[in-house]
């Protein structure tokens, strides 16, 4: 069995903060209780990126980070520190937007078929010279092509020339060579390449060729020979022709180390069956988040969504209207490339079919066996929504249940990129009912996750992945975990929420109701938020909702009635004081629900991340917002005063959370034996609802949920909570506690978390 880490701390290793920044954190790390860092990707990437997704290079460390020696002094000083090593490698796409620093798409846009590295990418051939879709949206753009060098330049693009076709001007030679430079706007409908999503410039890997395995892998893998890697992160399986044949191979490749995957999983979907160690996490996010979230409020949410918009759409039939326009407009290049694998039948059809089944698909991307059902499950949808295609729906589901037809092997790729586009993309800035639960691997429609269903989760995940990866926050999450702590506190004054943010809208309108009330949700959420962050969120989510504008083509007029609407939340004095009252309202109960989630975040089965920064209150929004520099001073000095025995309030500074981090990794790193098993603690009582205990072995949690309403209904009164018969002591505090039966009022009274352990030891975790 893998050495599985104890806890991990993720670091956004980039240019300004490179590989020799991240080494002088190990001692702060290691204090704040983590076992093993984990790192953004570390291959070369394209010049200048800011998270090393777009790999250019696989054969060396990115030199922006510091090369191999500086990967090599970040070993030294993670083996002194005590620490391992995560890394996250990427293997469905590289980065292909600037040629000239691929050598590999540099070598194949000189090449074409004949080059050495034609088979590295997913690229149809078979339809003529390959599409690069860079030009300006103007038909005589070709005519800013120029030949330098011995290369074609258009502005800042470099392309290479094929020997022997250098003669002319720019355009007689860019019409010898192996591709062809397009509008920019073509790139959705005609690209001749597989994409990362709808980005073209990443181009797809083909991994499943052993060869490009093999060359795309050396680098890491010799990392992992030379024992300087504990830990794999696979970035998107879900991109790639075979996961499952992919992961054995990096399994065999790698077989003593950790091993997750970024697998985004829907709400009540099951991992597959894979030689891995866990998720990333997203699917015990949505588990944890929802715990905190009144169940008794969505009607009024649901009320008050009509109510602001004007209409009444559910999540399905909103987010199958995304979906299709996904799968119809960003993917129309990926859609006519499956439809052209059944030349038998009319080309629109299929394209029509395999777009309704794609939007009608419950999963990301089905494997086998599961796979058979959801395929089942979306062809009866597809064909309730469009009868009129009922027997090309029958044909082409019948190729898609052929193991052995392309299609059934491609297919699988384009679903997971429209749920990614149609949803995550979009209907997550289009639905505005809650944003709380507008997350990456959450549901939407899910309103709020009773204890109960927590534990059956948590138990299910101690048996089945045990070490798989529990997370709060990413670089891929729509808004950071404290900002969901405290919009989840909207749910407990639905009433209260809905006169507040009438009134603002009523005095401040926007033409978009439902992404102003986004935007008012959000400004609540992260209040108070510098006004340039709410300028750029604001922009992102109304050019990815598509509604108003777009990335494709903005509207000047709507947007700059948007960005007066912000700027109106910070320049109009009574506004301003208003927004501020209420999120100083909502604030305390955000806090003990940021307190209570992260507990139980760290506390329960799994390997549980802390991303950076989020040791202390952090109001971040989607990326790049949540790649801001961290101030990692404040955290070693706050962390230093609690180890001299400081016992903060829960208060702004956030050291009281930052109290919770440290003595639970602690704890866990420490006294793994405590963290065996679970099993949930009862609570007696009238407030025993408001309390969600487990024992995970001898280390006992307990967190507050649903605050407000615990403080209107008299607090928690005689509610008692179990305890063994053995003494413990509460991490936090510091109190200790024989056994029985323990007043919540008594042992929650400083923080609105515990977190017991047996007496004795204990204070190796202090």
């Amino acid at each position: 069995m893998p050495d599985t880490p104890r806890s991990t701390y993720r670091v956004q290793v980039r240019p300004g903060f490179d590989l020799d920044a991240t080494a002088d954190l190990t001692d702060y790390l290691s204090a704040l209780g983590v076992t093993h860092l984990y790192t953004a990707p570390l291959l070369t990437a394209t010049p200048g990126s800011q998270h090393g997704y777009d790999v250019v290079d696989h054969r060396a460390v990115n030199p922006e980070l510091g090369g191999e020696a500086g990967r090599q002094r970040l070993v030294r000083a993670l083996r002194a520190a005590g620490l391992g090593l995560v890394v996250d490698i990427v293997p469905n796409h590289a980065g292909v937007g600037r040629p000239a620093a691929n050598p590999a798409w540099w070598d194949v846009l000189r090449r074409g078929r004949d080059s050495a590295y034609a088979g590295w990418f997913d690229i149809d051939w078979d339809r003529g010279r390959l599409l690069l879709p860079v030009l300006a949206d103007a038909p005589e753009a070709l005519d800013d092509l120029k030949l330098v060098d011995g290369e074609l330049r258009y502005h800042e693009h470099r392309f290479p020339v094929a020997d022997g076709t250098g003669d002319g001007t720019p355009r007689q030679v860019h019409d010898r060579q192996h591709y062809e430079l397009v509008d920019w706007r073509r790139g959705d409908t005609e690209l001749t390449y597989r994409r990362f999503f709808a980005v073209s410039d990443l181009a797809g890997l083909r991994v499943e060729d052993p060869g490009v395995f093999d060359a795309t892998h050396a680098e890491i893998l010799r990392w992992v020979d030379a024992g300087d890697v504990d830990g794999i992160r696979v970035d998107h399986p879900d991109g790639l022709r075979d996961p499952a044949g992919y992961l054995a191979r990096l399994r065999a490749a790698a077989p003593e180390r950790w091993l997750v995957v970024e697998k985004i999983l829907e709400y009540g979907e099951d991992l597959p069956d894979w030689p891995v160690d866990g998720t990333t996490g997203y699917d015990a996010l949505a588990a944890v988040c929802g715990l905190f979230v009144d169940p008794d409020a969505e009607a009024d949410f649901t009320a008050l969504d009509g109510r602001v918009t004007g209409r009444h759409t559910s999540w399905e039939d909103l987010t199958h209207a995304t979906k299709l326009e996904a799968a119809t407009r960003l993917l129309a290049a990926e859609l006519t490339r499956l439809a052209a694998l059944v030349p038998e039948l009319p080309g629109e059809q299929v394209r029509a079919a395999l777009a309704e089944l794609a939007a009608c698909f419950p999963v990301y991307r089905g494997y086998p066996p599961q796979g058979a059902r959801h395929l089942a499950a979306a062809r009866s949808e597809a064909g309730r929504r469009r009868p009129d295609l009922t027997r090309v729906l029958d044909e082409v589901t019948a190729r898609l249940r052929d193991p052995g037809h392309e299609l059934a092997a491609r297919f699988p790729q384009l679903t997971g990129a429209v749920m990614a586009k149609g949803v995550e993309d979009t209907a997550y800035y289009r639905w505005s009912r809650f944003v709380a639960l507008n997350e990456v691997g959450g549901s939407p429609a899910h309103f709020g996750v009773p204890p109960a269903e927590l534990h059956r989760f948590a138990t299910a995940r101690h048996v089945r992945w045990p070490a798989s990866m529990t997370a709060l926050s990413t670089h891929d999450t729509k808004r950071g975990e404290d900002v969901r702590a405290r919009l989840a506190v909207l749910s407990e004054m639905p009433g209260r929420w809905a006169e507040r943010v009438t009134d603002w809208m009523s005095r401040a309108p926007l033409a978009d109701p439902a992404l102003a009330h986004l935007l008012w949700q959000t400004a609540v959420g992260a209040w108070p938020v510098e006004r340039d962050r709410l300028h750029g969120y604001a922009e992102k989510a109304a050019r990815e909702a598509s509604v108003s504008t777009s990335w494709a083509d903005p509207d000047p007029a709507f947007e700059h009635e948007m960005h007066a609407l912000v700027d109106r939340m910070y320049d109009d004095p009574e506004l301003h004081a208003q927004i501020t009252a209420f999120a100083d309202e909502i604030t305390p109960a955000g806090w003990s629900n940021a307190l209570g989630q992260k507990l139980v975040q760290l506390a329960m089965p799994g390997v549980p991340d802390t991303y950076q920064g989020t040791e202390l209150w952090e109001n971040s929004l989607v990326d790049p917002d949540n790649r801001r520099p961290v101030d990692f001073a404040v955290r070693r000095d706050v962390l230093a005063r609690l180890d001299a025995g400081w016992q903060p309030a829960v208060a702004a500074d956030g050291a009281a959370k930052l109290l919770v981090v440290s003595r639970t990794l602690r704890l866990r790193r420490d006294r793994p034996e405590l963290f065996d098993g679970y099993r949930p603690v009862p609570t007696r009582g009238p407030a025993g609802a408001h309390a969600v205990a487990f024992d995970r072995g001898g280390a006992i949690a307990v967190a507050t949920r649903l605050p407000l309403r615990l403080a209107r209904e008299g607090g928690w009164r005689d509610t008692t909570l179990s305890l063994p018969v053995h003494g413990v002591t509460d991490v936090f505090t510091g109190r200790v506690y024989s056994g029985g039966e323990l007043l919540l009022d008594d042992l929650l009274s400083t923080y609105p978390v515990a977190l017991l352990a047996p007496t004795d030891p204990v204070e190796a975790a202090a």
